[in-house]
């Protein structure tokens, strides 16, 4: 089955082609970096960690982009709050997002240009687009993307250009020729961070610096351009009129939007987006705090990517458990495949649990029903180990195939961990029944109770005491 994607630009699925066969470009927006990343950010970096992950699993060579904004009008009110140069304040937060996509166990991009060092290719794309009529220079000095020479403005959402005039998400600017036109290059005020351009000293609109970073890092045309769906209007639509206007060509041949993170509204009575500016939201080292990152990757990714996703503490320790049910199911079958008889082959019944897992995926990254794939034969190994009837060798064959499956998904833990715990907590166990030979039962059963709090479930049986996660 060949892979289908849900394209924005045409709202419909449609089977993937590469530009080149064999390699994927791909572009996903990043973050300005102006605080914490928050939960909402870390739902589109992982689904698109598990998309790039996902097409590396099935033979292409993936170029993935993020940028980071350190240049906006936030981060200069927040570094001017703080007494600090916007510059420092931003690579103060470009670290932290490493520190926590890292704990979210993120692979991370090709490259994560910054708009501060992709002034250059900015200037000279905003002059590329003057000279081809699509911008003019304002009397302050900014420079503006002129809507009037284009005919097709809203694509991405399907609106006419009367439509957006009157949706009331244009700013006013007494600049601009028209209301639909956008900064490519704003003047400086007194006192901010500027670079010296043809039109004066200035810095970049937000739109430009993607459309620049693109067609420095990955050239004229990419495969698969992502992000939030809260981008779709302005941000990129914008920016395949910045591109076009200079290269001609589409930029993008499908474009990826992941839904929002939902909270609820004042009153509790609807539900908004999480961002920033609204102030509700939960930053992931929060977060982080409380739950394990394989667990955050679990709960977003045990719903398709295009769905809204609604944020609570309950959703996320309903997810520890359900996560909890397949770590214990590997657990249990490394356990088993220590001592297990010798026997058949289970490869039949791995290929075709393999075969289901990629037909979920191939289907728009379908990461629900694939995790569905993975309950399925953690049940179905259960039974076979309660009865004895599996064998070592397919003890083993299973046990690789969730790694396999993991590579993709990343909420299992890693083997190291596992022995890691193992040896504490055989250590455990040992003083446990040496204790109960003492009869000093109470803290026999202090150690079982506290391990209890810590989600840790210790269960007797006839080969001895063994542990799983609660």
């Amino acid at each position: 089955m060949a892979l289908r994607i849900h394209n924005t630009l045409t709202d419909s699925v449609e089977e993937f082609r590469p530009l080149e066969p064999g390699r994927v470009k791909m572009y996903v927006c990043g973050v300005t970096v102006y605080d914490d990343i928050h939960m909402g950010h870390a739902r589109s970096i992982i689904v698109f960690d598990t998309v790039a992950r996902y097409l590396r699993y099935i033979g292409y060579d993936v170029q993935l982009v993020t940028n980071f904004t350190d240049v906006d009008d936030k981060i200069i009110v927040r570094a001017a709050k703080e007494g600090v140069e916007p510059l420092e304040l931003s690579r103060r937060y470009i670290d932290r997002y490493f520190e926590d996509i890292k704990k979210l166990h993120v692979t991370g991009a090709s490259c994560y240009p910054k708009a501060s060092e992709s002034i250059g290719d900015i200037i000279e794309m905003v002059g590329k687009i003057i000279d081809n009529g699509y911008g003019y220079v304002a009397p302050d000095g900014s420079v503006y993307f002129d809507v009037s020479e284009v005919k097709d403005y809203g694509r991405l959402t399907n609106q006419k250009v009367d439509q957006l005039q009157s949706s009331g998400r244009i700013a006013d600017d007494p600049n601009k020729r028209g209301p639909l036109d956008f900064a490519l290059w704003k003047a400086a005020k007194p006192g901010e961070i500027s670079w010296d351009s043809p039109w004066g000293p200035g810095r970049p609109g937000w739109h430009i610096e993607c459309s620049a970073m693109i067609y420095r890092n990955m050239g004229e045309q990419i495969d698969i351009h992502g992000g939030g769906n809260d981008l779709i209007f302005p941000h990129h639509e914008d920016e395949i009129l910045q591109t076009e206007a200079v290269t001609g060509r589409p930029l993008a041949n499908y474009w990826m939007h992941n839904g929002m993170l939902q909270v609820k509204g004042h009153g509790m009575s609807k539900e908004e987006k999480m961002s920033k500016s609204l102030g509700n939201f939960f930053t992931v080292s929060d977060v982080l705090q409380k739950f394990d990152g394989r667990t955050v990757r679990f709960y977003f990714l045990n719903t398709h990517y295009m769905s809204p996703l609604v944020y609570g503490e309950d959703m996320l320790q309903e997810a520890d458990a359900a996560r909890g049910r397949l770590v214990n199911n590997y657990r249990e079958l490394q356990s088993y495949a220590k001592t297990a008889p010798d026997g058949e082959s289970a490869a039949d019944l791995v290929d075709g649990y393999r075969a289901r897992f990629r037909e979920a995926m191939d289907e728009d990254f379908n990461t629900r029903e694939a995790i569905g794939v993975m309950f399925e034969m953690a049940r179905a190994s259960n039974k076979a180990m309660a009865d004895g009837t599996m064998s070592k060798q397919a003890a083993l064959e299973q046990i690789a195939l969730i790694r396999e499956f993991d590579g993709i998904i990343g909420i299992m833990p890693e083997d190291s961990d596992d022995d890691s715990m193992d040896d504490v907590m055989s250590i455990l166990i040992d003083l446990r029944k040496e204790l109960r030979a003492r009869k000093m039962y109470d803290l026999s059963d202090l150690i079982r109770d506290r391990l209890k709090e810590a989600g840790i479930v210790l269960e007797d049986s006839a080969e001895g005491a063994k542990w799983k996660r609660a």
